[in-house]
């Protein structure tokens, strides 16, 4: 048998252009997936005040699970590049990890469901206040539902955007705003007819919201011939122990990478309640301007675990190399933009949130802007560890970075955080510093074992 002929190493020139081809609509849905929680927000925020706050409560832990198994079943993603990168189109390795990756969504929403059913218990065991409890569980008593078809999504997400299509995943994000939004206005409200649900209503605007998500990725994959090709849903009784394996084994630790990442900024949180109301106020003001900005690099390091599993699947070392480098300037220079602004028009960007000119909140703007200070310089080391995190999971590298991410975000960040936030005089400052710190431990860590990738042996493949 002839051997299978690559394409030959593209230029850094058409390396550019590939890589920003893809991550460039899974950063615009990224961000446009910010705006469907902030769409969420505004409709919530007519309620009142405690529906506002149980609504954050149930989406502080709804959140972070369906995330965690998102990337949990994202590891579909690494694999099928590899797979297209060693013999293209690859038909059938590509349809049997979608089959098994879409049987793992099934299993570990059921699994999700449950954790989210224990809502209550958890808030109830964290002191929060009764009736802000009871809304919040009768919010998540709906909410959960929508585990399933959230978690399947995103499967679908990195089957489209590995085959080349990321600008799908654009598209349905953004139609499902206007789903959502008319969603949120029928049933909280009970207008056109239907029941006024109050706040379940969100809920079950999320639910309709995100099983819409779903049936739009199927009929996309249905009439692209490309994606069509694949029969991602023929013999999907039939399993595939060994693909099913490699997912877990690959995805399980990103998915406790995003636990611990998630989990440290859920921390500095509570530390800046302890300090005071005003530096929390003022913490979650710069933290969701960080947030937004971050959308960005994330998505370019989606795309380069996608660009970078090709080429490792290829047995392809300059492309590797091509491809992780690419996407890590990309991701860094955007950062600077952020940075930039962060420093230069920091009244601006808070201007989304409040009026910084607004005598009132002189002292919650200054705050702000200190953090926001800080948060330009962990700008650009948030988007190294991010892309660099990126690449190595396109080379199916995950354990290590999963010990590194766990030590830098809680020893030298939380560590610090708590030192210098509770016990100097530098309180609120001083839990940024921390945060910061953590994330340039992750940043230094990572990238350096990006640059050893070939003498640590992460670009070889097994036949």
């Amino acid at each position: 048998m002839r051997p299978i002929a690559h394409p030959p190493t593209p230029s850094w020139k058409a390396e550019t252009r590939e890589s920003f081809r893809i991550a460039g609509p899974l950063a615009l849905a990224n961000l446009l997936q910010m705006l469907t929680y902030a769409i969420d927000v505004m409709f919530i925020a007519r309620l009142g005040a405690d529906e506002l706050a149980a609504s954050a409560l149930t989406i502080a832990v709804f959140g972070l699970i369906v995330w965690s198994l998102q990337a949990l079943t994202g590891a579909v993603a690494p694999i099928m590049s590899a797979e297209l990168g060693a013999r293209g189109p690859a038909l059938r390795p590509v349809r049997r990890a979608m089959r098994m990756a879409m049987w793992l969504s099934l299993i570990v929403s059921i699994f999700g469901m449950g954790l989210c059913a224990l809502a209550g218990p958890l808030m109830r065991t964290t002191g929060q206040e009764a009736h802000i409890t009871e809304l919040a569980v009768s919010y998540m008593n709906v909410m959960l539902w929508s585990v399933t078809p959230m978690v399947l999504a995103g499967v679908l997400r990195s089957y489209v955007s590995t085959l080349g299509r990321p600008i799908f995943a654009t598209l349905i994000t953004a139609i499902g705003i206007g789903v959502n939004a008319l969603g949120n206005w029928v049933f909280i409200f009970g207008n056109l007819g239907a029941p006024e649900m109050g706040l379940p209503g969100a809920a079950v605007a999320t639910f309709i919201t995100s099983l819409a998500i779903v049936a739009m990725y199927a009929a996309f994959i249905r009439f692209d011939p490309r994606l069509h090709r694949y029969h991602i849903m023929g013999f999907f009784w039939r399993p595939d122990w060994a693909r099913f394996k490699d997912i877990v084994r690959i995805g399980t630790p990103i998915s406790i990478t995003i636990i611990a990442e998630a989990g440290v900024f859920g921390a500095a949180a509570f530390l800046m309640g302890r300090i005071g109301g005003l530096e929390l106020a003022a913490h979650t003001l710069a933290l969701n301007l960080a947030a937004f900005a971050f959308q960005v690099p994330f998505g370019v390091g989606q795309a380069a675990t996608i660009r970078v599993g090709y080429f490792f699947g290829a047995r392809d070392a300059v492309g590797m190399a091509r491809a992780g480098w690419t996407s890590v300037a990309m991701g860094t220079g955007f950062m600077v933009l952020t940075c930039a602004a962060m420093v230069f028009t920091p009244e601006a960007l808070l201007s989304v949130y409040i009026d910084p000119f607004d005598p009132a909140n002189e002292e919650l703007v200054s705050l702000a802007i200190g953090f926001l200070l800080i948060a330009a310089a962990f700008q650009l080391v948030d988007a190294v560890q991010a892309v660099a995190a990126g690449a190595l999971r396109g080379l199916q590298d995950t354990r290590i970075p999963m010990w590194i991410a766990i030590f830098s975000y809680w020893v030298p960040g939380f560590g610090l955080a708590a030192g210098l936030g509770l016990y100097t005089p530098l309180a609120g400052t001083g839990v940024w510093l921390g945060l910061a710190t953590g994330l340039a431990f992750a940043a230094v860590l990572l990238l350096h074992r990006w640059k050893n990738r070939e003498k640590l042996g992460l670009t070889t493949r097994a036949a």
